[in-house]
């Protein structure tokens, strides 16, 4: 019988002990690693391919221009953004209710919005599509 304990913090995974004693020095069987519960990554993949990311600036310009991002909104753009990847698009500006989103397309990043009253003195540069969603 052996008189000490393994630390299962020096152990490198996936060489756990081949045998565990007991109190009354009787050999367990090793514990089984339970599967884990739920989706699979597959189904993270999945549900997150079609969402928008917003930088850190197009929240600022969001919240600063009180720019509505309710449901629908959303989606359009979501839809518009869709759209454009179809076309190959890489940097896009996605027109949602006389709101201008500017999107990296192959990021599916939202880099800035533009309402319409700013939309007069702002100039879109380094963008190959535009979309009226």
């Amino acid at each position: 019988m052996s008189g000490f304990s393994h630390n299962p913090a020096l152990v490198p995974p996936g060489l756990a002990p081949a045998e565990r004693t007991g109190r009354a020095g009787a050999t367990e069987a090793p514990r089984r690693a339970r599967p884990l519960a739920g989706p699979s990554f597959d189904e993270l993949l999945r549900q997150q391919a079609g969402k928008l990311e917003f930088s850190g600036h197009a929240v600022q310009r969001i919240e600063r221009r009180g720019i509505d991002l309710g449901h629908g909104t959303l989606e359009r753009l979501t839809a518009g953004v869709e759209r454009a990847a179809s076309k190959g698009s890489r940097e896009s500006v996605v027109f949602v209710d006389g709101t201008a989103f500017v999107v990296s397309v192959r990021n599916r990043t939202v880099i800035t919005a533009v309402d319409r009253e700013h939309m007069r003195e702002h100039v879109f540069t380094n963008i190959d599509s535009a979309v009226i969603a």
